[in-house]
């Protein structure tokens, strides 16, 4: 979809729509954007994550989850998932696509867990272990 340039004031605003969890679909207007630039940018992040597709980033998939699941927790809960996901999942993960992403490349991430020692040497106990499986699982 184009985005538009509002005469009036002008900022850029983007007119699209989306298909909802019901199959339906709706419009979505987004106004006030600087530059042509930013509302394209906006676009075109809004419709990779309202598709759902596998071909997104595993990035921008997080940000979906994250925003989905903060408002289902405790802040303490989530405080401790939030920081599995940045600390321990992203660097590892960030960049990739989804549909690019396989068993190898979990497996290689959980043995770098596993040969993980802090600074007296001690490893990840069994039980943090399967947390941070769990979340990768989770998400």
């Amino acid at each position: 979809m184009p985005v538009y340039k509002n005469k009036d004031n002008g900022t850029w605003y983007v007119m699209t729509q989306y298909t909802d969890w019901k199959g339906e679909r709706k419009p979505k207007c987004k106004r006030g954007f600087a530059t042509k630039r930013e509302a394209q940018d906006w676009e075109q992040k809004f419709q990779q994550q309202s598709s759902g597709d596998l071909d997104m980033p595993f990035s921008a998939f997080v940000e979906i989850y994250c925003r989905e699941q903060q408002p289902r927790l405790k802040e303490s809960t989530w405080q401790t998932k939030e920081n599995i996901i940045q600390q321990k999942i992203l660097p590892y993960f960030k960049d990739r696509k989804i549909n690019e992403i396989t068993t190898k490349d979990v497996r290689a991430w959980q043995n770098e867990m596993l040969a993980y020692r802090n600074e007296e040497n001690k490893p990840y106990s069994s039980s943090y272990l399967k947390t941070l499986h769990n979340q990768l699982s989770a998400i």
